[in-house]
């Protein structure tokens, strides 16, 4: 056995008794049988047995193994219920260990975090799977086969002789969509109860309109002098998740677009915020439940794939019969159907240099813009208040307007 330089040891050793440590807390925390000592040795032992040499780390191993087989034996004969995720925490505080022998940082001490952060959830996770229903189960299912599944068979070239569709780029751009919608919907199933401004919100990251067309409904319950100041804050606020989304999705596949688009869309968002705090000190946030279906169907992601698809085409033949004015007509009328699927679009023409970043930038402004104007038929269809349909409308141009004038001083220096 060669010697190991002190510094190099201490190091792996340091690691080793911190992810025990972290783990074993979180354990002795929820008053397990197998605490902080049991998950501090594990490690070490992982770690010295790896610098020993491959026969004791398999001796180790099969100590650990043993020690848990008799501690399931004891636990039986008590009546009481083996803790399984405790043991399978054990085992893998072992192998962290025996990384942490081998030199490695990074891989133990992040896999540690992790564990100890699913470990300390198990009520919110309980909770959470309780309330799961078939849809959204295979809704998750679902999103694996399209990411792992379908993803890498797509061809990666143009399948026309036009050069339109690249099939694996275009779905890329589907799943990306549907992951951030499904991420949104898995936080509005957490926290939806906050309010109908946190409703709002994370329901604006999963789809604006819907969650418009979903809430308004909810206002006819609110006292008449509610119904103007929740109205505007539900609106502009699903309005600015939209905003922030699209802005997500364009960095996602063309950062340089970002720059054209970033100053307008943060413009509006400081429009929209000074109007909802001059709206919000008068009103009080209602608790509502929003009842938006799972962004991941396959009726969803055929209806994203369908309008992406026909958004890059008709940008495509648009961009090319009438440069970038006919692309940009595109983009408003795509934002009147579906800005997330426009903005992909516009960005993976940007990626390809069929556009300029910055033509991209302005048509995800612009399909915002639209995107957020189409909210007014729907909540004028649901409360049918003249006087807060005009204010909402004055108020939304103004945002518009304060986009526009940002946009064209960005342009002019860009």
């Amino acid at each position: 056995m060669l010697p190991y330089p002190p510094a190099d040891i201490s190091i792996k050793l340091a690691i080793a008794a911190g992810i025990g440590m972290l783990i074993g807390l979180e354990r002795e925390w929820s008053q397990k049988e197998l605490g902080t000592r049991t998950f501090t040795i594990t490690a070490l032992g992982g770690a010295l047995s790896v610098l020993a040499g491959p026969p004791f780390s398999a001796l180790a191993f099969t100590g650990i193994l043993l020690i848990l087989v008799l501690s399931g034996i004891r636990t039986i004969l008590e009546g009481k219920t083996i803790e399984a995720t405790t043991s399978a925490a054990l085992i893998l505080t072992f192998v962290l260990g025996a990384l942490a022998g081998q030199g490695h940082h990074y891989t133990p001490v992040a896999t540690a975090i992790v564990v100890t952060m699913l470990l300390s959830l198990k009520p919110e996770l309980t909770h959470f799977a309780g309330g799961l229903q078939i849809n959204e189960i295979r809704s998750a299912v679902l999103l694996g086969l399209l990411a792992f599944v379908i993803y890498p068979i797509l061809p990666n070239r143009a399948i026309d002789p036009w050069s339109l569709i690249n099939p694996r780029e275009a779905w890329l751009t589907i799943i990306i969509i549907a992951a951030l919608g499904f991420i949104n919907y898995v936080f509005l199933k957490l926290y939806r109860s906050r309010g109908l401004y946190y409703t709002a919100i994370l329901g604006g990251m999963v789809n604006s309109t819907a969650t418009i067309a979903e809430l308004s409904s909810y206002l006819t319950y609110s006292r008449e002098e509610e119904i103007t100041g929740i109205t505007i804050g539900v609106d502009l606020l699903a309005v600015l998740a939209m905003f922030t989304r699209n802005l997500v999705i364009l960095a996602i596949f063309a950062r340089q677009a970002v720059a054209m688009a970033a100053a307008p869309i943060a413009a509006m968002g400081l429009a929209s915020l000074s109007i909802l705090w001059y709206f919000g000190r008068r009103t009080r946030p209602l608790v509502r439940e929003l009842r938006l279906s799972s962004p991941v169907s396959l009726k969803r992601v055929f209806g994203f794939g369908l309008i992406l698809i026909a958004v890059e085409i008709a940008a495509k033949l648009a961009q090319r019969r009438f440069g970038h004015f006919g692309f940009l007509v595109i983009a408003i009328i795509g934002g009147l159907i579906s800005s997330a699927s426009t903005t992909g679009a516009a960005a993976m023409l940007a990626m390809h240099g069929d556009i300029s970043p910055q033509v991209a930038g302005v048509a995800t402004v612009f399909t915002s813009m639209a995107s957020g104007l189409s909210n007014l038929p729907l909540i004028h269809q649901q409360t049918r208040n003249w006087k807060l349909s005009r204010t909402l409308t004055l108020l939304s141009l103004v945002i518009v307007a304060a986009g526009l004038v940002t946009m064209a001083v960005v342009w002019r220096f860009i």
